[in-house]
């Protein structure tokens, strides 16, 4: 029992030792002899290599190589360099019992007599990091598939930046929007991309101070490609920051939106001219209804102060008071030909004009009109073109932009009437004219200018810059008018104190058009009395035009609609001439004008109308009474119809 005694505690500590290897069970630790032949086996290495102690025991540890390693001697090495180095340290590829593979971290320590040198073996410690080297695999592949992924994308310049804004990266979108091959812009500062005014305002480090301090910068502006052409970016600078809050550097996304923004802007350019087209055309079909029923009223008024005027004793104040109301309503007829001019439904004589000859003839009256202070130069371009127009209308329409140009000046200056041939295109301010050859009319002023709000709304009726009583508003939209008419344009350019330059955009006239004159038509002789069936919706007119024509010493019929007038005619057969208002319900004058003729193919008739109406067929072929009329102006047309 005594000799035994000394020997207890090393025999328990060595049991200790063996239960706490033993139950280490996330590391296999095990020992071989000095030929790799397996000694000892503990739990962790039977719970991840799958061998129970008594498989185990006495085989060699390079079964838990792969084949290929086993092939390539690295059981043999490792143990080699554990003997030479006094450590082996490696991650690889291990074998289960079960075949099935996994990563493992591997130490190798030799294990030496201390007293003799002697290699008494080796201790081997396995680690299983399947999990983390799949999680490193995974990872690996996902930024490769990331960074193919930021490689691929060609719309977008995908970047980034170190702390310092130097470029640290570069993918095939930077190198398409911007120009520069990879090894010229990383290791540069992104300020390269700036505009020279943007980097000496400081946008640069502007930028990447929002972004470390905000953690977000986004902005549109204005950036320069490797050949010095800008371009229009929209930019998002987002600051990249490690666990601890550090800095590491920024993700930099620019994108090329000059087609998207131009595209966009052309879009809303085209919907503005488009709403400006509608309500143009909105106003214009107002103003010519309303003008139609200010010609009706103006006509009653004319045609009364007429018979009022006959029949009325010789008093020089009757006649005076006559006269100043005449001379009213003669103002209201003015007012209805520029708000018709607007509305493009005036009755135009065009004809072949030589636009010099014309500004000569009225360079008096423009003079006379424009004052001492105003000075006025004209330039025309030799051979010019004659243009289809009409010759009073023109005129007016030269003297409304004069004295628009007069009143922008108020000082004096000098205004300028030129004239050239151009071209118009399908492109530019000239798009809504049919492309080909036009003479430009321009009038230009050195005056206060438009700004853009005034510029947009000044052709629009009724729309004036002047004081109370100084004008109409009615001017620019009569040259408007004017001009779509005959199958030009008005374009106005103007800078706020510049000046302002009206173009009235003028069709060539052809040879036809050259050989055309105005044709007046001659008053013929009236027969003595003819019966006469007046036909007008409205009551006034209707009874205005009856007594004028029973003035002239003929019978009248009168109808307030087309299907009344059908009845009249039926039973009196003897009518020797119609005139109908042309706007009428139901029925309008073209349609009774067609239905009269049907029944009697040689029977006169007369359309009368407020405004010039677009007519086809026969019925554009009869002669037409435009109101307001007077009294000679039906002598005219009657002699024209009867004859």
């Amino acid at each position: 029992m005594l000799e035994n005694t000394p020997q207890s505690p090393r025999i328990n500590q060595e049991q200790r030792f063996r239960l706490l290897i033993d139950a280490v069970v996330d590391y296999a630790i095990y020992m071989t002899d000095p030929s790799g032949i397996i000694t000892s086996w503990n739990s962790g290495a039977r719970r991840f290599k799958g061998y129970e102690e008594a498989e185990i025991l006495g085989e060699h540890f390079s079964r838990f190589y792969t084949d290929q390693d086993r092939a390539a001697g690295l059981p043999q090495r490792a143990l080699e360099t554990a003997v030479r180095e006094g450590r082996f340290e490696g991650e690889g590829w291990r074998v289960r019992k079960d075949g099935t593979l996994f990563w493992s971290h591997v130490v190798i320590d030799p294990i030496i007599d201390s007293q003799s040198g002697e290699l008494l073996g080796f201790a081997k410690i396995t680690r299983d990091l399947t999990d983390r080297k799949m999680a490193e695999e995974t990872l690996k592949q996902s930024e490769q598939q990331f960074r193919l992924l930021v490689q691929s994308v060609t719309d977008y310049a995908i970047y980034m930046l170190g702390p310092d804004g130097q470029v640290t990266n570069w993918n095939q979108g930077a190198q398409r929007i911007k120009g520069y091959l990879p090894a010229e812009a990383i290791g540069q500062h992104f300020s390269m991309f700036y505009t020279p005014e943007d980097r000496a305002a400081g946008e640069p480090q502007r930028a990447l101070s929002i972004a470390a301090s905000e953690g977000r910068f986004e902005k549109k502006g204005w950036r320069v490609r490797k050949d010095g052409t800008r371009f229009l970016a929209h930019v998002v600078i987002d600051a990249i920051r490690s666990d601890t809050g550090t800095l590491l550097g920024f993700a930099k996304i620019t994108r090329d939106i000059t087609d998207a923004t131009q595209a966009q802007q052309a879009l809303e350019q085209a919907r503005e001219a488009l709403f400006q087209s509608q309500k143009l055309q909105a106003i214009g079909q107002l103003t010519g209804g309303i003008a139609h029923d200010f010609n009706n009223l103006l006509t009653v008024i004319l045609g009364n102060l007429e018979i009022v005027r006959k029949r009325m004793p010789d008093d020089p104040k009757l006649a005076q008071l006559l006269d100043n109301a005449t001379q009213g309503a003669l103002r209201g007829v003015s007012l209805t030909q520029r708000m018709l001019a607007f509305a493009r439904r005036q009755k135009l004589s065009a004809e072949s004009v030589e636009l010099p000859v014309l500004v000569q003839g009225i360079s008096g009256l423009l003079q006379s009109s424009m004052g001492p202070s105003i000075h006025i130069q004209t330039r025309f371009t030799e051979a010019l073109s004659p243009v289809l127009a009409d010759v009073n209308q023109l005129e007016l329409a030269i003297l409304n932009l004069a004295t628009n140009a007069r009143d922008a000046m108020p000082h004096g200056g000098s205004i300028l009437i030129a004239a050239d041939e151009r071209l118009a295109t399908e492109a530019g301010a000239q798009a809504s004219l049919k492309p080909g050859r036009y003479v430009c009319l321009s009038i230009t002023d050195e005056g206060e200018g438009m700004d853009e709000a005034t510029l947009a709304s000044a052709v629009e009726p009724f729309f004036t810059t002047k004081g109370v009583g100084k004008g109409t508003g009615l001017g620019l939209s009569m040259v408007h008018g004017l001009a779509e008419q005959l199958g030009g344009r008005l374009i106005l350019e103007s800078q706020k104190g510049v000046g302002t330059s009206a173009q009235l955009w003028l069709p060539l006239a052809d040879s036809a058009a050259s050989e055309k004159a105005v044709v007046e038509a001659q008053a013929a002789p009236t027969p003595p009395e003819l019966l006469v069936l007046v036909v007008d919706d409205d009551s006034l007119v209707l009874t205005s035009t009856r007594l004028l024509i029973e003035d002239l010493g003929h019978r009248v019929l009168c109808a307030h609609s087309g299907s009344q007038a059908l009845e009249l005619h039926e039973r009196n057969p003897d009518i020797d001439l119609v005139i109908t208002d042309m706007a009428m319900p139901q029925m309008d004058g073209a349609q009774l004008a067609k239905l009269l003729r049907d029944r009697q193919p040689d029977l006169p008739i007369i359309l009368a109308t407020g405004y010039a109406e677009r007519l086809e067929g026969f019925a554009s072929q009869l002669p037409r009474l435009t109101k307001p009329f007077k009294q000679i102006d039906l002598v005219q047309v009657i002699g024209q119809a009867m004859n």
